[in-house]
C-alpha cells in the first residue's frame, strides 16, 4: 500500500512540484473511504476539500427539479475532483456521489489555501493545475450538453 507522500510523487497532477512543495501539500492530506451512493459533497455546501480518487468511480451531478440528478461527468482512478475550495465563496457548485465504493485522498482546502498564501509560487503552481481540471470539466459538460440537447446534423465549433 502506497503512502500519501508516494502517491503525490507519482501522480500526474503533482508532477513538476519539488519535494518541499509535496511535503507541504501532503501535510494537508487524509485518506477517505466512501460507500456506493454516499456523497463526497453536495451543491451549496462549504467547499473545503479537494480529492484525488485512488480507486472507485464518482459522478459529478447537478439536480434537475423535473427529472432528478443529471450526471455532468465522472471521475475514476487517479483523477482529481473538486476545485471550489480554491475560489471564493468556497461553495460546491455540483454534487459528487460515489457510484461504487471509492477510496480517495482528501486535501483540506483551508490548509492548502494557507500554504498557497504563504508560498505564492506553490499557489501559482496549484492554480495552474486546478485550471487544467476546470477546463477538462467544462469540456466534458459541453460534450454532455451536446449529447443531451444537440441539434441533429449540427456541426460543433
Amino acid at each position: 500500500m502506497r503512502t500519501i507522500d508516494e502517491l503525490l510523487h507519482e501522480h500526474p497532477f503533482f508532477v513538476g512540484l519539488d519535494d518541499d512543495a509535496l511535503t507541504l501539500i501532503s501535510g494537508c492530506a487524509t485518506n477517505h473511504h466512501f460507500r456506493a451512493g454516499e456523497y463526497l459533497f453536495r451543491e451549496g455546501d462549504p467547499a473545503d476539500t479537494f480529492f484525488v480518487v485512488r480507486h472507485g468511480l464518482v459522478a459529478i451531478e447537478t439536480h434537475n427539479p423535473v427529472g432528478g440528478p443529471i450526471t455532468i461527468d465522472t471521475v475514476d482512478d487517479s483523477e482529481v475532483l473538486g476545485w471550489s475550495w480554491l475560489i471564493p465563496p468556497y461553495r460546491w457548485q455540483f454534487d459528487a456521489r460515489a457510484v461504487e465504493a471509492t477510496r480517495a485522498v482528501g486535501f483540506d482546502g483551508a490548509c492548502l489555501r494557507g500554504k498557497c498564501d504563504a508560498d505564492p509560487e506553490l499557489g501559482y503552481a496549484l492554480m495552474q493545475r486546478v485550471a487544467q481540471v476546470m477546463f477538462a470539466r467544462l469540456q466534458a459538460a459541453r460534450v454532455r450538453l451536446l449529447d443531451l440537447y444537440g441539434v441533429p446534423g449540427a456541426t460543433p465549433r
